[in-house]
This record gives structure tokens, sequence and C-alpha cells, in this order.
């Protein structure tokens, strides 16, 4: 327990540390209305967190949009968000340190700047900010669900409808606790789709996510039986050539061949900005691993 607050404490950090009755006034729990006494002694039971060092590194970034209060990048394959076991550098944090002076804390010592997450594997548009204040705003509009957020993802098999939704509760697997599957105990997750565009064995598709779960599009596809191109998790890879014929198996194990991730996208983005209040409509292209197993689907949809 620190004898002294340190000054980076969060405002979010001292409400838990309200709700949990750890801040006192003579003793006893106090509430955050409590108005502070002359004479009153006043403790705090505060942990220091674990403090390793972060390293800024020059690492490349697609910036799609910047100003003095946050940063959008459009973030590629293959770079994890945030420093975490085994992961100490190479991270997007690394590269956020390096490129901006300022960036939030109320995530974390690990986590500076870091609203929300993508999958090491998934590309696309991600929001960091670059104080407290903008954080809280932030995080206010996703738990609000007031953000809007849109995905392309090409999918095994094809749909007969053009649009739907998947409405079904996404929780751990009891089976492999890194994995998440659709559970009867587990969180409300809805997942709302449109097809873009149709191929003989794949299906790209342009996904609303309603509410924000770990590997909801992953999971929702699976549990629907089209699993994400790509996905090595979740039944995207081999699992599905035997059920083609030669021809397309050959084009298949091609095509994986070419994208060694999962075929998913974080496409646009529309919030509003937590100063201006502007409506913030962002896009991001797909990165180019994924533009090219389209073109060859494109090009082989003409001799079919």
């Amino acid at each position: 327990m620190s004898s002294r607050l340190p000054t980076h404490i969060t405002r979010n950090q001292v409400q838990k540390l309200l709700k949990s009755g750890k801040i006192q006034a003579n003793g006893k729990p106090v509430k955050a209305s409590h108005l502070v006494e002359p004479g009153e002694h006043i403790t705090v039971e505060y942990e220091m967190p674990y403090s390793p060092t972060l390293y800024a590194e020059n690492i490349a970034l697609d910036i799609v949009y910047e100003d003095d209060c946050l940063i959008v990048v459009n973030k590629q394959p293959g770079l994890i968000v945030h420093p975490g076991a085994g992961n100490s550098t190479g991270t997007l944090v690394n590269a956020l340190i390096y490129h901006c002076e300022h960036l939030s804390n109320d995530n974390g010592l690990l986590r500076p700047g870091i609203v929300h997450r993508l999958d090491k594997d998934t590309s696309g548009l991600l929001i960091s900010a670059k104080d407290n204040r903008i954080h809280g705003n932030l995080r206010s509009q996703f738990s609000k669900r007031t953000i809007e957020k849109y995905y392309y993802a090409l999918v095994w098999g094809r749909f007969d409808e053009n649009k739907g939704e998947i409405n079904a509760p996404i929780g751990r697997s009891p089976k492999n606790r890194k994995k998440f599957t659709v559970i009867d105990t587990g969180k409300p997750s809805l997942s709302l789709y449109e097809v873009v565009e149709r191929f003989e064995f794949l299906t790209l598709v342009r996904v609303k996510l309603e509410t924000g779960r770990t590997h909801q599009i992953r999971v929702h596809m699976t549990h629907v039986n089209h699993p994400i191109f790509g996905d090595p998790y979740y039944g995207g890879r081999n699992s599905k050539i035997i059920t083609l014929n030669m021809r397309n198996r050959q084009l298949a194990a091609k095509l994986l061949g070419m994208l060694n991730r999962q075929a998913l996208h974080a496409r646009r983005l529309i919030f509003k900005h937590p100063i201006s209040n502007e409506v913030m409509d962002l896009r991001a292209p797909m990165h180019d691993d994924f533009e090219q197993v389209l073109s060859v689907l494109r090009e082989e949809s003409q001799y079919v």
C-alpha cells in the first residue's frame, strides 16, 4: 500500500476505490458525496500498480484522422494493440507513444490512449484518446452504443437472403477458456449483416455491431455455419475445403496461402467528436492481403 496517492490516478480509479470502501474518513468508508470537514483524517488504501517500461517505437501508422484530442488509425493486420504477457514491444501502443506527445492513462499503465481494441489479425479503424477527459467521453459513447461500427468480412458459403441478424449470447467456451462461443449463460450479443458481394463458395458481408463482445463477429458467423475465411481459431481455414469440388478446393487453398489471418476488417466508424460534437464518419480501405484475395475471386468469377 502506498503512503501517498499518486498524481496519475484517474477519476474512474477513485470511483472504484470509493465503491470498495478503500477511501475512509476517521476509519469509516465514505461516499463520493462526502464533504471533508476540518480535522478529519482521510486514508486511501491504494495498491501501486506494476509499472513496466513502455518503449516508444517508430512503427509506421496509417493515420486516418488526428487532432489535439484523439487519433484514429487504420491498424495493419498482425499488430497487437497493447503490451501484455510476452509482448512488451512491437505493439500499437509503442507506436502511439512515439507518435503522440500525450495519451490518456485511464485504461491503465500498459494501455495509454487505448479506448477499444481489435484482435491482432483484424485490421481497420481504431480510436485512441490523448487525455483522460476525451477518453471518458469516448468510453461513454461506446458503453451507450452510440458509436456505429461496421466491418467487412469474407465468410464461407453463400447466403440466400440479402440481409439478416444474428442475436445469440456470447461467453467463454467451457472447453477452451481462450475462445468464445454462443452459450446460454453468455452476454446478449447482436450482429446485423448485409451481403455486399457473392462468389461461388464465399460471400463478402458488411456487419454492423450492435454490441461489442470479444470475437463477436467471428463467433456469430461460425454459429450460423459461415465462419470467417482464414480464421484459424473458429473453423475458417481448412475445415470447409472438403465440402468443395476439386477446382474450388484448389482455389480455396491458393487464397488461404495469400491470407494468413481472418478476412475481417473494421471498415467504418461513426461517432461524435468529444469537443466539437461534430459527427465523425471515418472509413478505412482494406489492406493489401484482403484486397488481393477479393481481386482473385472476382477474376475467377468471370470463368464460372
